[in-house]
């Protein structure tokens, strides 16, 4: 097993890696250039006209790898990583119709967030469905750390799962504003996931969350300061599909709250943002949301916002890892 997580995770990085060196060249050529808002920090400027809908490169990568190495499960029954591809894969032609439109228009604003809303909830609840109906999902929370099971009425659950998965992925959307910074958060926890899938010994969403290590890592590469692309909304959302994914594959949503406490952040200082900005009618409790806005405007660079927020994830994932070690010791 260990041996097929592995060749998953090195085909994944190398295919990525290649996919990268083909498309960014192409992407410069379309013209898909990133337009930058002319609210955000007067600096990122700079970056108007660097490729964009770069998530290609480790979607691309992942697709490839996930279907050749994971073929022989798919054979003998085992289908929840090609069920788990399936859901970001749409996630992320979500996010692909945002970035064309921002692209196509020039301006940085694509689908409506009502449009987008819709779209996310309806994928979720399928999503769903399909996991309880194929035996990997029960209407039950685990808590992680105490080990113990909180029991939902069918309808509760579904309602919660769904908008636990729109937040979690516009989450991810919002962390995605500094070069790397997605990318470099989000590694940490599908390290996460690898390392359960060993120790659980689960074959399918092991090669899955290998796929989407070495993608990351692949495209880290490119994405890193000064980055030469960015992921846009399609790489964004699509890998808040992947991790939504594994979090119910895996039937641990909860964990997602020391594992995701970076992306719960970004989103909280929105929230606090614009809830502080009605009450005191005009004044801002953060120099610029999402919060890693309000660092750089602190006098962080870009480069010190990536290592100490991917420093966070990194020590959380540890900690969230802590947290289930046991879950099926007796």
């Amino acid at each position: 097993m260990i041996t097929v997580i592995i060749t998953a995770l090195i085909c994944s990085f190398a295919l990525s890696v290649a996919v990268g060196l083909i498309i960014i060249p192409i992407l410069r050529r379309l013209k898909a250039g990133q337009t930058i808002k002319r609210n955000g920090p007067v600096w990122h400027l700079s970056k108007e006209g660097v490729p964009t809908m770069g998530g290609f490169i480790f979607i691309v990568g992942m697709l490839i790898t996930i279907s050749a190495i994971g073929f022989k499960s798919l054979l003998d029954g085992e289908y929840a990583h090609f069920v788990m591809l399936l859901f970001a894969l749409i996630y992320g032609i979500i996010g692909f119709l945002d970035d064309y439109q921002k692209v196509k228009k020039r301006v940085n604003t694509g689908l409506t967030s009502i449009q987008k809303f819709v779209l996310q909830l309806i994928v979720a609840v399928v999503f769903i469905l399909l996991l309880r109906n194929m035996g990997y999902l029960t209407p039950n929370l685990y808590v992680p750390f105490i080990h113990e099971t909180i029991i939902l009425p069918e309808p509760l659950y579904l309602v919660f799962a769904a908008f636990v998965i729109v937040a979690i992925v516009n989450a991810f959307n919002l962390t995605d504003g500094v070069d790397g910074l997605l990318t470099g958060v989000t590694l940490p926890v599908a390290v996460f996931f690898v390392a359960v899938s060993v120790y659980w010994g689960m074959l399918a969403q092991g090669i899955f969350a290998a796929a989407l290590t070495g993608g990351l890592a692949a495209f880290l590469i490119f994405n890193f300061n000064p980055a030469k692309v960015f992921m846009g909304d399609t790489g964004s959302l699509f890998l808040g599909g992947c991790v939504c994914a594994l979090l119910f594959a895996f039937d641990m949503p909860l964990i997602f709250l020391p594992l995701g406490i970076v992306y719960i952040i970004e989103n909280l200082s929105v929230v606090i943002q614009v809830l502080y900005f009605k009450i005191t009618h005009g004044k801002r409790f953060f120099k610029m949301a999402p919060i890693h806005h309000h660092f750089e405007k602190s006098g962080w660079n870009e480069r010190k916002v990536f290592a100490v927020f991917t420093f966070v994830s990194a020590i959380f994932s540890l900690i969230a890892w802590l947290g289930v070690m046991e879950r099926y010791i007796k």
